[in-house]
């Protein structure tokens, strides 16, 4: 049963901060890159940050760039958001997701969500 739980989402004011963990289960997560999406109401599901299994690379959107850290404990089968300098318009839900491209004949790709945390950044 593969499953990602986010959790440390909540109400904080603007320039503050918070930490979002996702946890996984149910899947080699030291195989899959991992990454945050965010959908804010009416709007589109947006690419925030992206880390390969190894944690040697990361990718920001440029909204978010110099303000949020993705990181990854492979250790402890999670996946972080530092969100630093929080302003209003990152008000979104949070989605934690695992990726991995089939390597061999036999396999498939594999793409996992999670439910998603709410984060809201108002005064």
């Amino acid at each position: 049963q593969v499953q990602l739980v986010e959790s440390g989402g909540g109400l904080v004011q603007p320039g503050g901060s918070l930490r979002l963990s996702c946890a996984a289960s149910g899947f080699t997560f030291s195989s899959y890159a991992m990454s945050w999406y965010r959908q804010a109401p009416g709007k589109e599901r947006e690419l925030v940050a992206t880390i390969t299994s190894s944690g040697g690379t990361t990718n920001y959107a440029d909204s978010v760039k110099g303000r949020f850290t993705i990181s990854r404990d492979n250790g402890k089968n999670t996946v972080y958001l530092q969100m630093n300098s929080l302003k209003p318009e990152d008000t979104a839900v949070y989605y934690c997701n695992a990726l991995r491209y089939a390597t061999t004949w036999f396999e498939h790709d594999r793409n996992y969500w999670g439910q998603g945390t709410q984060v809201t950044v108002s005064s």
